[in-house]
């Protein structure tokens, strides 16, 4: 039905609609996890912000497992060469994640203050620690992996853990906190009724905003600027057999601009960017919670696919070898199995958005502190 170019390109914007997919739903639950032990100052508030998530958000992970399914189906080379390159900051997640679930089903177990409150720090740390992690991590992608190809193919990765923090990359990492604070500030603001968390969530909620957009023009300027950026070298061909030896890149500063002036229309990611966490902050201050979230969300949009659209058609650029990094046409699957999961993933994934817009009209309102002292069902 399609040729093997249209193919890649369909599973390239796939992968970033499901990252989009998780920071838009996950990333509200990791922002208020972060937020939990500053925006509740009682046993009762607190609980009132686990509960304002509760509902939702071991079904919003699905977006994230689906995404690293996603890319060992459809980009092998991607997931091979990073979750062996990463792997210490993959466990580092993981180990994050696992506080989560945890700390929901333990926290209420036992009526002690300090039992509680070290919960709550738990939470707090399986909120902060992947918001900062997936934020380094892209800065690393942006930046380019240490990693090489030998003549079968086989991965080397030259990096090392604390290699992976630079000022460049930390700086990505506290945009994606920022990002996502603002973004779970928002929901909160929607979901808890009227009263001192409301009102704290909106203050955080606005240094977020703040510390988003500085960190995002930063950011730029980093790119623009430094010796950030790949190009390919030599022809290209989209329908090619998957083989990123047969590519040459090189290091080009402000390369990651250069799609902008070839495609003047992508200059819509990092407009809508800076413009949703302008319009997340005007609903902030003027109480309008709807625009806030819808800022956020649009914020959050254009960010990442910021990224990606800077990057294309990289995926994964090799810092130490030119001939090793991967690109959408030189690491993808067969053309049959792309096709085969498209057809997989159209019958599904509507499916699972249809579900979980119904799982979030039901679930749909503010917790209280009535519900919250008198509901069984509430963690």
């Amino acid at each position: 039905m399609f040729d093997y170019e249209t193919l890649r390109l369909i599973w390239w914007v796939l992968l970033g609609t499901l990252l989009i997919g998780f920071a838009l739903t996950d990333g509200f639950d990791l922002g208020v996890a972060a937020l939990l032990p500053f925006v509740g100052r009682t046993d009762a508030e607190r609980r009132m912000v686990i509960n304002a998530i509760g509902p939702t958000w071991e079904g919003n992970q699905v977006w994230f497992i689906v995404g690293g399914a996603a890319i060992f189906a459809a980009w092998p080379f991607v997931y091979a060469i990073s979750f062996s390159g990463f792997y210490l900051a993959m466990f580092l997640v993981l180990a994050a994640l696992i506080l989560r679930p945890v700390g929901f089903k333990y926290r209420s177990k036992r009526p002690d203050a300090a039992w509680r409150s070290r919960w709550d720090w738990a939470l707090f740390v399986g909120g902060f620690v992947p918001a900062l992690v997936f934020g380094v991590a892209v800065g690393n992608v942006l930046s380019g992996a240490p990693f090489r190809l030998d003549s079968d193919l086989r991965a080397f990765f030259d990096g090392s853990f604390l290699g992976l923090f630079t000022p460049f990359t930390l700086l990505c990492g506290l945009l994606s906190v920022a990002m996502l604070v603002l973004h779970g500030s928002a929901w909160l603001a929607i979901k808890v009724e009227h009263g001192p968390v409301h009102d704290r969530a909106r203050t955080f909620g606005t240094i977020a905003g703040i510390a988003s957009l500085a960190l995002f023009a930063i950011g730029w300027a980093f790119v623009a600027y430094g010796d950030i950026g790949y190009r390919i070298v030599g022809a290209i061909d989209p329908s090619g057999p998957s083989n990123p030896l047969r590519t040459t890149s090189e290091l080009v500063r402000g390369g990651w601009l250069a799609n902008y002036g070839m495609y003047p229309w992508m200059m819509v990611a990092p407009v809508l960017g800076f413009g949703g966490a302008v319009l997340a902050l005007f609903g902030i201050r003027r109480g309008s919670e709807s625009a806030a979230f819808a800022g956020s969300s649009a914020s959050a949009v254009g960010i990442i696919a910021t990224v990606g659209l800077s990057m294309f058609p990289f995926i994964l650029p090799s810092s130490i070898d030119s001939h090793s990094s991967l690109t959408v046409w030189n690491a993808s699957s067969s053309a049959k199995t792309l096709g085969i999961m498209l057809f997989v993933t159209v019958v599904l994934l509507p499916i699972v958005v249809a579900y979980t817009a119904w799982a979030y009209k039901v679930m749909f309102g503010r917790v209280t502190t009535q519900e919250v002292a008198t509901n069984p069902d509430f963690y």
